[in-house]
Parts: C-alpha cells; structure tokens; sequence
C-alpha cells in the first residue's frame, strides 16, 4: 500500500477529464493535476523542446511530491517526450495518453481514420507508427487545430453552447468532406469538446479518445505494483497546480471549482 500521490501532467487545462475521470474511479488516491501554464502550448514546439520542457516538469514534481504513478494527460508530450523520460525517471511508472487510432480503424467501415490534435502531435512520426500497427490498411488523414486547442485553453469555461458548437462544426466538415468515418481525438484539451464532437459527428463520423484507457492502465499499475492508498474516499481534494510568476487568471480558480480541485502555483 502507498499512500503518495497520482500525478499528472499537461501544458494547459487539457487534460483535466483525464484526471477526473481517474478520480472518479479512485476515490481513495490523492491525485494532483499539474499544468505548466508557463510555457503553454507545447503543440507549436519541437519534439527536443518539448523532452526538455516536461523533463523539467516532472523534476519538479518529483522533487515536492514523491509520486507513486505519473500520467501524462496530453498527447504532444507522450508522443514526443515518453520514451526519453522512461529512461529519465526508470523508478516512476509512467502512463502515456496514445491516440485511439486502435479503436477508430476496428470501426472505420471507409478505412479512413481522421486525427485531429496539436501541430506537435499530428506531425510526430508515432502516429504513423501506430497507423502501421493497428491500421496498416486505413488512410489516416491528420489535421492541427491549433486554434481549438486555444479556444478551449482561453474561451472554453466561459463559452456557451452555440459557441462551443460553431468552434467544432468546421472540423467536423472537415473531416466528412475528406470521406473519415471516424475521427480520433489527439489531443487532451478536445475532451472538453466531446459531447460537441459527438452530436455533430452523429452516425457519420465516429468520435473516439482514450480517456478510459489512460483510466484502466494508471488503475492496472497501481494494483500490480501493490500502490493502492489507504486514504479514506474524498479525503482530500484533489490539488490542481499550475508553473508561472504571475497569478493565473481568474478562470483557473473557476475550472478548479467547477472540477473540484484545490489551486496551487508552486511550480
């Protein structure tokens, strides 16, 4: 038994279903959410950048919170920084956040799999990797959204439900024009979106993400490893921190209420 935190990581808000989805299950793990708001985004970096970025983050994190399992809930750092901070930190599990692109081709009737996520992801070679894999005989037709994942980092909470729709419509279009029948979300921060992506996409344009999977691994580790807590359930709110000098602005502090985190900015 262990009762240190599960940590995770993202540049930005994006990977806060990730986090709540896995508290939600696990009640009894003390959980922090790590943003490294300072040099948000991660997606327009290059792939050294981004190794040296969450290297340093994890550093960090290490260093103040002794965690016991990290996952990182963003896609441009798993899909280019994963392997190099395996070797980094050989005594911490890691959980990566990879593609759906699996699941998208086991239901792709046209074998043409869209992926939409940061500039970073889209034009890391893993996906082509795990294309080659588990779907060597679907088209994948890749797109950046480097303005969506903008929208939900700066306008999301604020926004009502008409804006949220019009932000995802043209990507929808997008992909149905290019003849996808289904459609991975590749980066975290779309998550936020999914219900948008859904009923837009409909019957036509299948939606898939891997926010159960990254759940299901964390959760397989800590039972193999014997890493269970044994806090009581809810004994603590989960902590929601973020890197930066200057104070955040004011819609952090409400993401963390709507989410049920306690903000710090100790990065």
């Amino acid at each position: 038994m262990d009762n240190r935190p599960v940590v995770f990581i993202d540049s930005g808000i994006g990977g806060i279903p990730y986090a709540h989805f896995f508290h939600s299950r696990n009640k009894r793990e003390k959980l922090i959410y790590a943003a490294d708001r300072a040099n948000f985004p991660y997606g327009p970096r290059s792939r050294e950048n981004v190794i040296e970025l969450a290297s340093g983050l994890v550093k960090k994190l290490i260093s103040k919170y002794d965690p016991k399992i990290l996952v990182v809930a963003c896609n441009a750092i798993s899909v280019s920084a994963l392997a190099a901070m395996r070797e980094t930190f050989p005594g911490l599990p890691i959980v990566g956040t990879v593609p759906a692109i699996k699941p998208a081709a086991g239901k792709s009737l046209k074998r043409r799999i869209g992926v939409i996520g940061t500039q970073r992801a889209i034009e890391d070679p893993y996906i082509a990797e795990l294309a080659a894999k588990y779907a060597p005989d679907c088209t994948i037709l890749g797109e950046p959204a480097p303005d969506l994942v903008n929208f939900v980092e700066r306008f999301w909470l604020a926004s009502d439900g008409n804006e949220r729709i019009l932000a995802v419509k043209p990507w929808i279009e997008k992909f149905l024009a290019k003849g996808a029948d289904t459609l991975v979300l590749a980066c975290t921060h779309f998550l936020l979106l999914k219900e948008e992506f859904r009923s837009l996409g409909g019957e036509k344009l299948k939606i898939f993400d891997s926010m159960e999977g990254v759940s299901r691994r964390a959760e397989s580790i800590l039972d193999e490893k014997g890493l269970r807590s044994t806090l009581a359930e809810n004994a603590d709110d989960p902590l929601f921190i973020v890197s930066g000098e200057q104070p955040p602005e004011p819609h952090w502090e409400q993401l963390c209420r709507r989410f049920g985190f306690t903000m710090e900015t100790d990065l």
